[in-house]
This record gives structure tokens, C-alpha cells and sequence, in this order.
């Protein structure tokens, strides 16, 4: 009978079998020096491997900001994104690539919106330009850099109505990119008319993890604009942001897509039209303003929503933001008080005055209004038409609800507009409204609102900030502090975070 032999479960038998027979034959050191040269064909190979890999890797550029690693492989075209997970520092200003586009021919004429903004050293990005600025005319130092963008007469654009520098201006996102800057979370788009508050637009991009594929912006107010154009755009004179990680899949489709989309009007419309194909839904913001609007854009500004200001848009087409002045002088008072308090420019709050029967609204660093009669919060939270809609100049619609501004004086509210703002301590400021009488609107004589002509409004504040806005959004109240005892030429209202279980209720 044959003998059966049992499996062996000794997982060094094999071993200890090696060692046995080389003992056996006396080749101990033999079977060690095969051993080490084994090893040493390894450790060449493994170098050599990685090495080749490194040198095709050369053109990584390295995005820790962007949660990894974007770059280029081969023909550097084709985009490669790698997450780390790894946690850096608070989104700040130079983090963000702004891209404006303009005109060599324009910039000149145009130019003065920007510089109210930019900040040399500062504030990163550039004006594209589509030819380069005449040799003779140097470039102004307080301008943003300029570049020239790539032809692009190779693209098709077809729309019967619009211009082909559209083409050329839906690239400026895909030319930033390319250029390889480094610490970059952000893309922004604008106009060369367009205003940007960037300390704003910080803190909301900073809400946002900037790891992920954002498309950040705002619609147009006037709803033609929206219906021909998509409300699920972003529209490019008010600003547009897109997060690193999103431009790199827009950058591997733009120029394809672009030829997809020649029908389309704008530069915007092409963004938009080609993040849809990736999968990427815009991300509204209220701060970010088109102004597709004409006449006085008082009545919008006045009852601002509970965000930040980010943008300001289209400002030739509409009368100066404060009254005596240019839209240029305008927009540095604006700004001079925005530098005060960035957070808190343009936020509407309003309180009343029981013993006189008033309704007061402040919007900071810009207006404030005394109405002789108690209105509702919905009534004073919503906007004064003074203003039309953008193509047709009509009295509506708009993308948000207004009421009437009335012929009858006796039926408007008092005006006053900003003097002046300071700092009167640590993280306090006072700011002083104006009265202001249009002319040839004749005042109202009834002696109700004849008592409320008080020459100045004058309103303290603690600085708004930026972490606010993180918050869940709600407007801040105020009180009236001096009442019917204090200086009949002056009010005074102070603007603070609202108690708990406290709101602004009419009697």
C-alpha cells in the first residue's frame, strides 16, 4: 500500500528545506551573495522607474490651495487633479486672479473704474486686452497689468446681434489659468466697467470651500434680461468667480464647447453654457450687481439685500449714485466710507420712533431716509422704483419686488445722503447724512412732515465683521437715542446687532 503523504502546514519548511541542502553542500555564502545581488537589480530598477516618472511629471504645478495637485501631462493639455485634504490658511485677497476684460482702444476712457479698486502689489490678475496699447501711450501705474489675448478668429460666432470679442472674453478664464500662477483658489470675471469691493468679495468667497467646483455670481434685474440670457447664469459685468478646481475641467472643454455654443450672445453665456456640460449649477449671490437697469439707481441701493456688496455694473447708464456730483465723484464718497467699514456699506437697517410717528432707514455709508408716517418692515425692506428696465425702459419686471415712488411729496420720504464717516474708537464709526432737497419737487407743507425737516442724521456703528457673513444672514436693528428731547437740526440712531427675541414690529 502506497504511503500518503499529509500536506505540511509549516510555513518555514521551505526554508528551512534551502538551508539544509546548502548547509549540506557547503554553499552558504554562494546562495548570499545571489540574495544581495537580487536586492541591488531591484533597488536600480525601482530608481529608474521613478525618475522617468518624475521627468514626466515636470510640468506639475503644484495648488495646494486647490486641494492637490493640477497640471500637465505630455502635451501639457490634458489636466490631472489630485486631492490632498490637507487644511491652509483663510481665503484672502491674494488668492483670487482677477481677469477684466477690455479694449486698447477703450481702456483709456474706461480705465478710472478699475483703478478705484485695484491695489498695486496687492489685488493679482490682469486686463486683457485685444491688441497691445500704442508704444507712445505708457500704461497707467495705478491700472491693473495688462495682456494681450490669443486669436481667436479660429472660433465660430455666429449670433446676428452681438460681437465677436464675446469669444475672446469667455477665454480670459481659460488664458488666466494656463498662465501657471501659483497660490490661486479663485477665477474672477468682470468688465472694465465694472467696481468690485474686494474685501467683500473675500468674504464670500470664503464661505466656500474652494476644493470644490464653484460657479459664483449674480442675475440681472431686470427679468427681459433674464429670460434671453438664462437665469442660471452668471452675468459677467456684475462678476463672475470660479473656484480652481472647476476652471481646470473648463479649460480642458472651452475651446471645443465654444464652437458648440456659436449662436450665443455673450462671453457669459458661453461660460455658462459650457459649465453645464460639466455638471456645475451657478451658485447666486446677491452682493453681485449687473445694474441692468436705467434712471436712478437709487431705490436699489437704498434697500440693499442682507449681503455684501460685491460689484457695481453698468454705471454709464445710470445717473450718478449721489446727487451734485459725477458717477465718478460718486463712487469715491461711496467708497471712502466702504473703506471704513466694508461689511457694513450699503446694509439697510430701520427702527422707529414711536413718540413722533417716524420710520427711519439707514443704509449705511450711503443713505437714510425719515418717513412721517410707521411703515411696515415689508414696506421698507422693499425697494423705491426710481428706475427702469434695461432694454425697453419699462416700469416692470424686475427679478425682485418694488413699490411706487409717488408724485406726492407729502407721500415720499425725507432723503438724506452721506457727508461724511469716521472712526471715533476702537472699531466704532460715525457716519452723517445731509438733507437733500430735489429740485423742482416742491416740499410738503403738511405740518406733520414739516416737523420731521431735520438737517442731518447722524448714525453710530461697531464695525461689521467679515465672520458675519458666514452667519446665518439677518439685518441689524436700531434705535433712535435721543427722541423729541434731543437737537431739533439732528437725529441720532445707533445701528447694533439685534437683542434676542427682539424685532422690528410697527404698534
Amino acid at each position: 500500500m502506497a504511503h500518503i503523504r499529509e500536506p505540511s502546514h509549516d510555513p518555514l519548511k521551505a526554508w528551512k528545506l534551502i538551508v539544509f541542502q546548502t548547509e549540506k553542500s557547503g554553499d552558504i555564502f554562494s546562495l548570499l551573495m545571489k540574495t544581495l545581488a537580487i536586492c541591488l537589480i531591484a533597488s536600480i530598477s525601482l530608481f529608474v522607474f521613478f525618475s522617468t516618472l518624475s521627468s514626466q511629471s515636470r510640468w506639475l504645478l503644484q495648488c495646494p490651495e486647490c486641494d492637490g495637485v493640477i497640471g500637465y501631462s505630455g502635451d501639457k493639455s490634458e489636466l490631472h487633479h489630485h486631492i490632498s485634504g490637507e487644511e491652509y490658511e483663510k481665503t484672502n485677497i491674494s488668492h483670487i486672479i482677477f481677469g477684466i476684460g477690455g479694449s486698447a482702444k477703450t481702456w483709456k476712457d474706461r480705465r478710472h473704474y478699475s483703478e478705484l479698486w485695484w491695489k498695486p502689489n496687492i489685488t493679482r490678475g490682469f486686463v486683457w486686452l485685444d491688441e497691445k496699447p500704442a508704444e507712445y501711450e505708457p500704461w497707467p501705474e495705478k491700472s491693473p497689468p495688462f495682456q494681450v489675448s490669443e486669436d481667436s478668429s479660429r472660433f465660430k460666432y455666429t449670433n446676428p446681434y452681438g460681437t465677436r470679442s464675446a469669444v475672446r472674453i469667455a477665454r480670459i478664464v481659460s488664458e488666466s489659468f494656463r498662465l501657471g500662477l501659483e497660490n490661486v483658489r479663485w477665477f474672477v470675471m468682470g468688465d472694465d466697467d465694472t467696481v468690485f469691493f474686494p474685501e467683500n468679495l473675500v468674504s464670500v468667497l470664503s464661505k466656500y470651500d474652494h476644493r470644490q467646483m464653484y460657479y459664483i455670481g449674480g442675475n440681472s434685474e431686470s427679468v427681459e434680461q433674464d429670460v434671453i440670457h438664462w437665469y442660471s447664469m452668471a452675468f459677467g459685468g456684475g462678476g463672475l468667480a470660479i473656484s480652481y478646481p472647476l476652471a481646470a475641467e473648463l479649460v480642458r472643454v472651452l475651446d471645443a464647447c465654444i464652437d458648440r455654443y456659436s449662436s450665443l450672445y455673450g462671453s457669459d453665456q458661453r461660460i455658462q453654457a459650457c459649465l453645464s456640460e460639466i455638471g456645475v449649477p451657478l451658485t447666486k449671490e446677491l452682493g453681485f450687481h449687473q445694474v441692468d437697469i436705467r434712471g436712478d439707481p437709487y431705490g436699489l441701493l437704498a434697500a440693499h439685500p442682507v449681503a455684501p456688496l460685491v460689484s457695481l455694473h453698468h454705471l454709464d447708464y445710470v445717473k450718478p449714485l449721489f446727487p451734485n456730483g459725477t458717477q465718478l465723484e460718486s463712487l469715491r464718497s461711496l467708497i471712502s466710507a466702504y473703506r471704513v467699514d466694508p461689511g457694513r456699506t450699503l446694509q439697510q437697517s430701520f427702527c422707529y420712533d414711536l413718540k413722533r410717528n417716524w420710520s427711519v432707514s439707514v443704509a449705511w455709508g450711503y443713505t437714510a431716509q425719515i418717513y412721517p408716517w410707521l411703515l411696515t418692515a415689508k414696506e421698507l425692506e422693499t425697494p423705491l422704483q426710481t428706475f427702469q428696465t434695461w432694454k425697453s425702459w419699462s416700469n416692470e419686471p424686475f427679478a425682485f419686488n418694488t413699490r411706487p415712488l409717488s408724485p406726492d411729496p407729502c407721500e415720499r420720504p425725507i432723503i438724506y445722503f452721506l457727508d461724511r464717516v469716521q472712526e471715533v474708537g476702537a472699531g466704532e464709526t460715525l457716519s452723517s447724512y445731509k438733507r437733500f432737497v430735489a429740485e423742482p419737487v416742491k416740499d410738503c407743507d403738511r405740518a406733520d412732515y414739516i416737523s420731521a425737516f431735520l438737517q442731518t442724521v447722524n448714525v453710530s456703528a461697531t464695525n461689521m465683521e467679515p465672520h458675519e457673513w458666514k452667519k446665518a444672514p439677518r439685518r441689524q436693528c436700531c434705535e433712535i437715542m435721543n427722541g423729541t428731547d434731543g437737537d431739533d437740526g439732528a437725529v441720532q440712531i445707533q445701528i447694533r446687532r439685534c437683542n434676542l427675541q427682539e424685532s422690528v414690529t410697527p404698534p
